[in-house]
């Protein structure tokens, strides 16, 4: 019988102490830096250290940044201000071309009441109207766009000819 007990019973472990006394001291550490981390001087000193950060990097990353420029200028390459510019001119020009498409649109519509020309091509959709002078155009249209398989239809103004 001592025997089955001796099978059922765990061996002693000697390291079991210092193990509970781990995990005491990390949860009430843990606790602590909670209690630390939501205090309102502490977000105050971390905002007072990122300050001082930002203001030490500044001129380093005026630096690095107008070298990558010269950089890009020797290589040829556009830098990220210029592809900017170009995307939004794109998006202007995209812009008067639906309108242009709008208006032959309407043209057409006039001389063909019944609807379009040829019947193998389907009538455009019209999309949300946008304000004049405003650059609506974003990445995410311009893929949605494309996934339509064409320019999108503005029309701005335009309707069936008035009888």
């Amino acid at each position: 019988m001592n025997e089955a007990n001796e099978k059922t019973s765990k061996p002693a472990d000697p390291l079991e102490p210092l193990r509970a006394m781990r995990d005491a001291y990390l949860d009430a550490m843990a606790k602590t830096m909670v209690e630390a981390v939501n205090s309102e001087a502490y977000a105050q000193a971390t905002g007072a250290m990122l300050e001082g950060y930002l203001s030490a990097s500044a001129p380093l990353r005026e630096a690095v940044d107008k070298s990558m420029l010269q950089a890009l200028q020797q290589l040829s390459l556009p830098s990220r201000q210029e592809v900017a510019a170009l995307a939004e001119r794109f998006t202007n020009v995209e812009m008067r071309l639906d309108d242009i498409d709008a208006k032959l649109d309407a043209i057409q519509l006039r001389f063909h009441p019944d609807g379009p020309a040829s019947k193998s091509e389907p009538a455009p959709r019209a999309s949300a109207a946008a304000a004049p002078g405003k650059n609506t155009g974003t990445r995410a249209t311009a893929s949605a766009n494309r996934s339509r398989g064409g320019r999108r239809f503005v029309r701005r103004g335009v309707g069936p000819p008035q009888r």
